[in-house]
């Protein structure tokens, strides 16, 4: 069975598309998949499925859609690809709960950094389907501006890699608690 991690957009954010965590585990569990982990309260899921990734993006999105009555966004990675995107910040001076990765469905257009607005020296990389940001004095005041981030969703950097751990975890057969 291979190892998914979904992450919501717009969920428990600002008090809009409030989903308690054990509302998505119980939803991913109805859907079939196994061994549903949750983390944090920010729409970060992990199980395991035997369908393709369209498959348990349809039946996820549809389930949660039909739950908060509009569709959330839903960004998945294999185990792979999460541990790639943990260990492929090209800040690596950054402190871990400055940089933000977005993740993103599809990679942004070639000229999404063109568009970019980064007055208080924020830095910023595409690495296919994820955007890293450096915030150097933190993302709550940030002035930043890239329309590319729109259809995304972002995690700290400390969140990823803690995704990357449960799903290596996972993979292994076992998993650690949050």
């Amino acid at each position: 069975m291979r190892v998914y991690v979904a992450l919501l957009r717009a969920v428990n954010v600002g008090g809009t598309g409030a989903l308690a965590m054990s509302g998505l585990k119980a939803i991913c569990e109805r859907l079939g998949f196994r061994d549903v982990a949750t983390y944090i309260q920010s729409g970060n899921v992990l199980f395991r499925s035997d369908e393709p990734e369209t498959k348990v993006q349809s039946l996820l999105e549809a389930a949660i859609t039909e739950r908060m009555g509009k569709p959330p966004g839903v960004l998945l990675r294999s185990a792979g690809e999460i541990a790639t995107a943990a260990a492929g910040s090209p800040f690596p001076h950054a402190k871990p709960n400055y940089l933000l990765v977005t993740f993103l469905a599809e990679p942004p257009p070639a000229d999404a950094l063109e568009k970019l607005v980064a007055p208080d020296g924020e830095e910023v990389r595409i690495i296919g389907r994820e955007i890293y940001i450096h915030f150097p004095n933190g993302s709550g005041r940030s002035k930043l501006k890239l329309p590319a981030l729109r259809p995304g969703t972002a995690r700290n950097l400390n969140t990823v890699r803690k995704l990357a751990e449960m799903a290596r975890a996972m993979e292994d057969g076992a998993l650690p608690s949050p």
